[in-house]
């Protein structure tokens, strides 16, 4: 059982981080991935994730927002139902992932870091997804898609808008 009384997090979740810390030397070592799962169950960052995280594991939160800061892909403003990454790494570069970023942004009318007004589509240009072979990819939540051509993109736009998409968190 969590030491937090009132957490914010789900019994799941604050289970989770009770076992991180007792897996790590240091609790201050479990905070990345407590970040990355609070993320995922809240949407992003919040001021309450970020004061919870650091007294589970005994760290000012001024701490904690510096990690924060460093890592771009943790959030501190919620993302769209769907998070869209694209990748302009090197391989994705040379197949066209500017090009797939320029028809995402064209195609859901907004630019890195934005959020579509209905909430469905958040986008961002990402460094690296690992699909270097497969060139060009992009991450809608944790669901890779790769080959892609703008005609593709469209499609998995209205597959996902369809709410067909994979859901995975």
């Amino acid at each position: 059982m969590s030491e937090i009384a009132n957490t914010i997090f789900s019994p799941e979740t604050a289970a989770r981080f009770d076992h991180l810390v007792t897996i790590y030397p240091l609790k201050r070592s479990a905070l990345v991935p407590m970040l990355l799962y609070a993320q995922d169950e809240i949407g992003y960052i919040s001021d309450a994730v970020i004061a919870e995280i650091a007294e589970r594991i005994d760290l000012l939160e001024l701490d904690v927002r510096n990690v924060l800061s460093y890592y771009s892909m943790l959030r501190t403003k919620p993302a769209g139902k769907y998070n869209v990454q694209v990748c302009t790494n090197i391989s994705c570069m040379l197949r066209g992932g500017y090009e797939i970023l320029d028809h995402c942004k064209h195609k859901l009318g907004i630019g890195h870091k934005g959020t579509t007004p209905d909430g469905v589509f958040s986008l961002e240009e990402v460094e690296c997804i690992g699909a270097c072979c497969w060139a060009p990819a992009i991450q809608i939540n944790y669901d890779f898609h790769d080959d892609l051509t703008t005609e593709k993109v469209d499609v998995l736009f209205q597959i996902y808008r369809d709410g067909q998409g994979k859901d995975v968190k």
